[in-house]
């Protein structure tokens, strides 16, 4: 169900990073879908060329990204015809591991290097910095913007390409305010709750940090993170979005009743509410009854609005939180629908399990009478992954920036229909780690760690703790192991071109791609994360106790309490507490002696 990408670059969009950057991170889904057919979509059913409301946004994709000669290697043959059965490159060229490693930068297959960033990654940089959070994004140019410091000379990577793009951008605003202080949807509208002096001073070994550089950095959301959940953050929450799971009739009496509650309640020092945004797909349904809603108040139709993924795509700093009704599926479907910046998310649990889910829809006025009120909100910021996939130039050309998801559980990587087991490449900034030969293999966020990765036996992590978890699934030895890596590192998988099969891979359990030889996926911490409201500091043990029944049992250990009231307590108050008073093993009274433990005591007996 995966189709290639093609090698056409959009129309705005230059074929190098380095030469005539040009960028418009205004394409909207739909004209990324006309100008690419090729590109699958992130949902898994047919979609026109303009997505349905419900379907989710796809960012451009297939975009041919051609580096330097020093940065992208030329094609070096890996097969050998002599071998009868797949094996790793270095090993099919004779070599082990480390001397696959150490070998010339000439001879690596299609290396990029490690501070080259996916032109998507830039395009949502670039859309991210709009000069207004009501406002779309404008067009930018990149050349335009170096060009005030192109004659000062610099580091010539595609990481500070963007550093210093970013910075001209902010420089361009009208206030200092709008510029890239802290990671994602913070750094318009949380400036005053984070202490970013704090946050550089954490991360201050790093000479080429800046707050624009910081957007980039997983050091960096996660010093923000800490702080946010330090102290409540107290707001004006102005535009709600509300998400209901799909398929459940029910949830949409629900989500009117939120609704109109929302629009009613007086807020802020006014007699009405706050602007709410529903799906689309309630515009002309009778059981949401708009038309009953807005004929209520004449100010109610410029209150009631409906979302769709374009609008998450192109405007998500529109919405100052988002309420979802449903399950842990329904806050994974938010999370498909914000690939860029994220507001806040409070999940209500309406669905069948509830790892994510932790306030009781039949309590919430009072929950959102707390958020929106004088008390505020505290944030977690959950990681989520940035997984982009590269396809195989033709005939040994350059590699082919092809699909860039965001997710927020796990990237699966697996054998799909193919009867032979995974052959996968895995490397580590570029260092090859192992190669992977089992049914595949999971790449887990802390938040998917209670999903298929435990599943598979990974353990749980707390999703206050950064790593990526390394979770194989039926793996040919039994010595390869779950273990967690440094959210740090950028990791890349590949197919061997002497694998006897492809790959498919699953983002969040959407989007199946398939991986054909020669392509690879990196994955590395998002600049996006996941920020979701608390309720308390243990909402996560609560939340595994609660669901898993994690370390509960029938029946707890008896303490050694002699019971005052009965008959063997009250035959003499000169009796000792207990006649027995421990294992008939070892006596108190034998303490020191040479007979105190059993061998010995044998020993003494028979006179040794």
């Amino acid at each position: 169900m995966a189709t290639s990408p093609t090698s056409t670059a959009k129309s705005g969009v230059a074929s190098s990073i380095f030469n005539a950057m040009e960028v418009h991170p205004t394409l909207s889904p739909c004209q990324a879908a006309a100008a690419d057919r090729g590109s699958l979509s992130p949902s898994s059913r047919p979609s026109d060329a303009c997505p349905s409301p419900t379907t989710p946004t796809p960012i451009p994709t297939a975009v041919t990204t051609t580096a330097s000669t020093s940065d992208i290697t030329s094609l070096s043959t890996s097969h050998d015809a002599e071998h009868g059965k797949p094996q790793p490159e270095h090993a099919a060229e004779g070599l082990t591991s480390t001397e696959y490693n150490n070998k010339s930068p000439g001879l690596r297959n299609h290396t990029l290097p490690i501070e080259s960033i996916p032109r998507q990654t830039i395009i949502k940089a670039l859309a991210s910095a709009s000069r207004g959070r009501n406002n779309k994004p404008e067009a930018l140019s990149l050349n335009n913007m170096l060009s005030a410091s192109s004659a000062v000379g610099r580091r010539p990577s595609t990481s500070q390409t963007l550093t210093d793009a970013l910075n001209e951008l902010a420089l361009q605003t009208s206030t200092p305010n709008t510029a890239l202080q802290s990671p994602c949807f913070y750094h318009t509208r949380f400036d005053d709750a984070v202490n970013i002096d704090k946050v550089l001073e954490e991360i201050k070994s790093d000479d080429w940090m800046s707050h624009s550089r910081l957007v980039q950095t997983a050091t960096g959301v996660r010093e923000v993170s800490k702080q946010l959940q330090r102290r409540p953050i107290r707001r004006a929450v102005r535009n709600v979005m509300i998400v209901t799971k799909a398929r459940d009739n029910e949830l949409v009496y629900l989500t009117r009743e939120l609704a109109v509650w929302l629009l009613r309640t007086p807020r802020y020092g006014s007699d009405v509410g706050v602007n709410v945004y529903v799906d689309a797909k309630l515009r002309h349904s009778k059981r949401f009854g708009a038309s009953s809603i807005i004929d209520e108040d004449p100010r109610f139709p410029s209150m009631l609005h409906y979302w769709s993924p374009d609008l998450c795509w192109s405007q998500p700093e529109k919405f100052d939180l988002v309420c979802t009704l449903g399950g842990d599926g329904t806050v994974l479907f938010t999370s498909w629908l914000f690939q860029r910046i994220v507001p806040p998310v409070i999940s209500f649990s309406l669905g069948s399990l509830g790892f994510l889910t932790s306030f009781e829809f039949e309590k919430y006025k009072q929950h959102l009478n707390t958020i929106m009120g004088d008390e505020g909100m505290r944030v977690n910021l959950r990681m989520r992954f940035t997984c982009t996939v590269y396809r195989n130039g033709a005939a040994g050309g350059e590699m082919e920036e092809g699909e860039q998801f965001e997710v927020l559980n796990e990237l699966v990587i697996d054998r799909g229909p193919s009867p032979y087991v995974s052959n996968l490449e895995l490397y580590g900034d570029n260092e090859l780690l192992t190669v992977v030969q089992a049914d595949g293999c999971i790449f887990s966020t802390p938040t998917g760690s209670t999903a298929y990765s435990l599943s598979a036996g990974g353990a749980l992590v707390h999703p206050d703790i950064p790593g990526i978890l390394l979770t194989p699934i039926c793996p040919h030895t039994l010595s390869f192991r779950p273990m967690v890596l440094s959210d740090t590192m950028l990791l890349r998988v590949s197919v061997p071109h002497n694998s006897r099969a492809t790959a498919y891979c699953a983002f969040d359990g959407k989007g199946r791609v398939e991986l054909r030889q020669g392509d690879h996926v990196t994955i590395t911490a998002s600049q996006y994360p996941f920020p979701t409201v608390m309720r308390r500091n243990t909402e996560w043990f609560d939340s595994v106790s609660r669901t898993l029944q994690w370390n509960t049992r029938a029946a707890t250990q008896k303490g050694f309490e002699s019971k005052s009231g009965s008959q063997a307590a009250s035959i003499n108050g000169d009796e000792p507490e207990w006649d027995i008073d421990t294992d008939s093993a070892c006596y108190a009274s034998e303490d020191g002696s040479t007979a105190a433990s059993p061998l010995r005591r044998q020993m003494s007996l028979l006179g040794m």
